[in-house]
């Protein structure tokens, strides 16, 4: 069932960029939830990875984090946003400091790997954008 929408606006694009990962595992439930609620509400979400946010899309990273005690396991979180329709990108230039391979190191629910020029035309275009 579709969540209503609080305004009756047009679709907007809402994008998320998410710089904390698993030193901050508090940190990393919150931007999943608010895009499938985003997107359930039949906006255009995107949630952008960058610094060490990348982490949580290596495999193995966030199958094995929570956000908090007694909680389901963060890539629970990633797969119901991406069943919700959001986007996942990954900022290909901060791999690198991380030692993960784009090719082989990478959940299958990663959309895309970009520069920082795709996050910065994402951020041009967005009606919304958050920070995490």
């Amino acid at each position: 069932m579709k969540a209503e929408h609080y305004l009756d606006n047009d679709a907007q694009t809402v994008v998320i960029i998410m710089t904390s990962g698993p030193s901050e595992p508090a940190r990393c439930a919150t931007p999943f939830y608010l895009g499938s609620v985003f997107a359930a509400m039949d906006n255009d979400v995107h949630i952008f990875f960058t610094m060490e946010g990348v982490r949580l899309m290596q495999t193995g990273v966030a199958e094995g984090m929570v956000a908090m005690a007694g909680g389901k396991p963060i890539i629970d979180f990633i797969r119901d946003a991406k069943r919700a329709g959001v986007s996942l990108h990954v900022c290909h230039p901060a791999l690198p400091g991380y030692k993960i391979d784009a090719r082989t190191d990478l959940i299958p629910e990663v959309d895309e790997v970009n520069r920082a020029s795709e996050l910065a035309d994402l951020v041009l275009r967005s009606d919304k954008t958050l920070t995490f």
